[in-house]
């Protein structure tokens, strides 16, 4: 998270393209603005190393303390590059394989869905809204099944955090019709002699 917050803030700074095109070597004898377009890229590029540098643990500063800011996410990349992305295929097969059991609760089952979809976006590969929304549903009991069809007829494209509300008070619905089912079976419900 804190990384994320000092890159919006080189973004911001409009110095991110350091980190995506390396430092050029100096130009020879060239106009005046070309030459302060490559001092303001080196200078920005300082600037970004020292910012890298100051959030990384100590041996990594040692490591890289000599390397300019592209060189350093380049080779950061290499060294963390396997390892996130098998955390990614991971964090997919877990997403792909949840079902909610009968007996789950059902607000449970989604925000962990949810968090397993937050964790993806944080290692770079976000779930576009709609699909996200398909897992989910995908994901749920056949007793959901009428709210599923209604969501797909009405062609509904909320947010996770309203599905999820719409879901719960779609939960209520569903327990109340199946104590009704469950009280009629056993012969509690009295008619009215009236």
């Amino acid at each position: 998270m804190f990384w994320k917050t000092k890159w919006n803030r080189l973004k911001q700074e409009k110095k991110d393209y350091v980190l995506q095109n390396q430092t050029p070597d100096e130009p020879p004898s060239v106009p005046k603005d070309a030459h302060d377009a490559w001092l303001k890229h080196v200078d920005d590029s300082l600037d970004v190393s020292c910012l890298m540098l100051a959030t990384m643990v100590p041996d990594l500063q040692w490591d890289l303390e000599l390397f300019t800011a592209f060189d350093m996410i380049e080779h950061l990349n290499q060294m963390f590059g396997q390892q996130a992305r098998t955390e990614r295929f991971e964090t997919v097969r877990a997403l792909h394989g949840m079902k909610m059991e009968e007996s789950r609760n059902m607000s449970t089952h989604v925000l962990k869905m949810k968090s397993y979809m937050d964790q993806l976006e944080r290692l770079g590969s976000p779930y576009p809204q709609d699909l996200a929304t398909y897992l989910i549903l995908n994901s749920l009991p056949k007793f959901y099944d009428t709210f599923i069809m209604n969501q797909n007829m009405n062609g509904w494209e909320k947010p996770i955090s309203e599905l999820h509300g719409m879901l719960k008070t779609a939960e209520k619905k569903i327990l109340r019709k199946t104590l009704q089912v469950l009280m009629i079976r056993e012969g509690k419900v009295k008619k009215n002699k009236g």
